[in-house]
């Protein structure tokens, strides 16, 4: 009979452990909507802006805005994957992370844009403007126009994903990225128009 040597023993307890100790990439997924109100998130000064209708939040103007608005989480994040579905109606909007609310309804900070001709796009609201671009003609693919289309974004570091339904179209380190910040949900100036969102969740990773 073979007898185990201390280097296998201690192998054999490791992966033991490994086993029964809880998963090291992060938390359980948390909700950050509660398909009934804007619970947990900050309203521009026109809360007419984002309601809420039917379990999802409706962001809509009537192209009249003098700049952008946002409907902006409570709470900040560090290192997360954020999962959101988008449903554009037309026109421009995006989703914020590692943000700063400036108040009067304006945000600032990296931005996953959702938006006629510039899916795929990471832009810097308030800052340096387009940072990097999926190759437009792809990304317009990509997209469910007129349908919800699904965002997986992640943040670990100074490091950025954004996966626009299944296909990673940006994947950017930049040592400018801000280490903490909100997340938050964009109208923009010019024509009217209408977002949804729903199906909100983060998790925070270790």
């Amino acid at each position: 009979m073979r007898v185990p040597t201390t280097i296998g023993l201690a192998a054999l307890l490791a992966a033991t452990l490994a086993l029964q100790a809880p998963t090291a990439f992060g938390k359980e997924p948390v909700s950050l909507f509660n398909g009934k109100d804007l619970t947990g998130w900050v309203t521009p000064p026109d809360a007419s802006l984002f309601t809420v209708e039917d379990g999802v939040i409706v962001g809509s103007t009537k192209g009249d805005l003098k700049k952008n608005q946002f409907l902006a989480s409570e709470k900040s994040y560090k290192d997360f994957t954020l999962k959101v579905k988008v449903k554009l109606r037309n026109h421009n909007s995006g989703i914020q992370v590692r943000s700063k609310a400036r108040g009067e309804g304006v945000v600032t900070g990296p931005q996953a844009d959702a938006a006629e001709g510039y899916w795929g796009l990471l832009y810097e609201e308030g800052g340096r403007g387009i940072l990097e671009q999926y190759p437009p003609e792809k990304a317009e693919k990509l997209v469910h126009k007129g349908d919800w289309n699904d965002f997986v974004i992640t943040f670990k570091g100074k490091r950025l994903t954004i996966v626009l339904n299944g296909t990673t179209v940006i994947d950017r380190t930049d040592e400018e990225f801000p280490d903490e910040g909100i997340v938050a949900f964009q109208v923009h100036v010019g024509p009217p128009m209408e977002v949804r969102f729903k199906d909100v969740s983060i998790e925070e990773l270790d």
